[in-house]
């Protein structure tokens, strides 16, 4: 998989790449708010601070993570894989490829945030080293409440890169 750091101009693969990912999550309770996103919302934050990477195999894009970087570490949110392509490695190679960029930059926190309704991202996250240092109990736009845990891992230069 290539792997390229996106530019606000890309906003339409990532959000087509995410809406593909995150289409099972439609009749969740509560539906995921990935699927309320527009292009112009993700070119808009991606002109503030938020930044992505878009995995692609022979030149289609199968895979993308939104990230935010600050001093105290970087946040990263709506990793997606594409149904067709899901259970193949890339969303570890995309994590793995995310976390020596941020070690590349003097980071050395990694967060991310995700359903306990949903096991197998715990697990995912889990089997790459990150651990759950919060759970909580949140309300989405339209009143449904959701336990989120907050997962993190602290980086260091001897992981292995992919």
């Amino acid at each position: 998989m290539e792997i390229v750091l996106a530019q606000s101009k890309d906003a339409p693969v990532i959000h087509q790449v995410m809406l593909q990912a995150f289409q099972e999550y439609e009749k969740a309770t509560p539906s995921s708010s990935a699927l309320s996103e527009t292009v112009d919302s993700i070119e808009q934050a991606m002109q503030q601070s938020e930044q992505a990477f878009i995995g692609y195999i022979e030149k289609q894009p199968v895979a993308m993570v939104r990230f935010t970087l600050s001093t105290k570490g970087i946040y990263f949110f709506r990793l997606s894989v594409i149904p067709e392509r899901q259970g193949q490695g890339l969303a570890k190679t995309l994590i793995s490829w995310l976390e020596q960029y941020t070690l590349s930059k003097g980071i050395t926190i990694s967060q991310c945030k995700v359903r306990m309704s949903v096991p197998r991202n715990i697990e995912l996250y889990r089997s790459l080293g990150y651990v759950v240092t919060k759970e909580e109990m949140v309300k989405n736009r339209n009143g449904n409440s959701l336990v989120i845990a907050t997962m993190e891992k602290r980086l260091s230069n001897e992981e292995e890169f992919n």
